[in-house]
């Protein structure tokens, strides 16, 4: 992960649930990139077919809340978003989407300072830029920016199991 980036918005409403994001039908497709094309098809149907590198979902309250569906967070990753801001998230959404090395900010101004097709730039643990606004941002506990930089939790465990593993 960079320490500074910038992407398109896209935005998206309060109380976005993970049935929405990547409906229960789908949960039996093993293929990341396949059920990808399912991300948020009934709320936003063009997303997975638009949706690039580098883009950034920017949201209301509570994103990510209903189920503890993992794959929600994987849907919404291997479409290309490293980055959300909203101005909450579902407790089990955050720690998802960080086991699936995606930043999370939590913001309660950012959402109502952009609109869909926005630039927005992102300095990691300082500040957010959009539409000529600054918005400092809270710093990420050092053990989750270790899991972020590393892609997620699963390429972080084995970093870790390699650097114990005497030879």
């Amino acid at each position: 992960m960079e320490n500074k980036f910038t992407g398109k918005i896209w935005k998206l409403p309060d109380d976005v649930d993970t049935d929405t994001i990547i409906a229960g039908r789908y949960g039996v497709i093993v293929d990341k990139k396949e059920m990808g094309t399912h991300c948020l098809e009934t709320l936003r149907p063009d997303f997975a077919k638009n949706s690039k590198k580098g883009d950034i979902i920017v949201a209301g309250k509570n994103f990510g809340c209903g189920s503890s569906r993992e794959m929600a967070a994987e849907a919404i990753n291997v479409n290309g978003i490293d980055c959300i801001i909203a101005k909450s998230f579902a407790r089990i959404f955050f720690r998802n989407a960080i086991n699936n090395g995606m930043l999370l900010i939590e913001s309660k101004e950012i959402p109502e300072s952009c609109q869909e097709g926005d630039q927005l730039t992102v300095e990691v643990n300082k500040e957010v830029t959009v539409n000529g606004k600054t918005f400092e941002i809270p710093k990420i506990p050092d053990y989750l920016m270790e899991i972020l930089r590393d892609g997620g939790l699963i390429p972080n465990t084995i970093k870790q199991m390699r650097s114990t593993v005497k030879e």
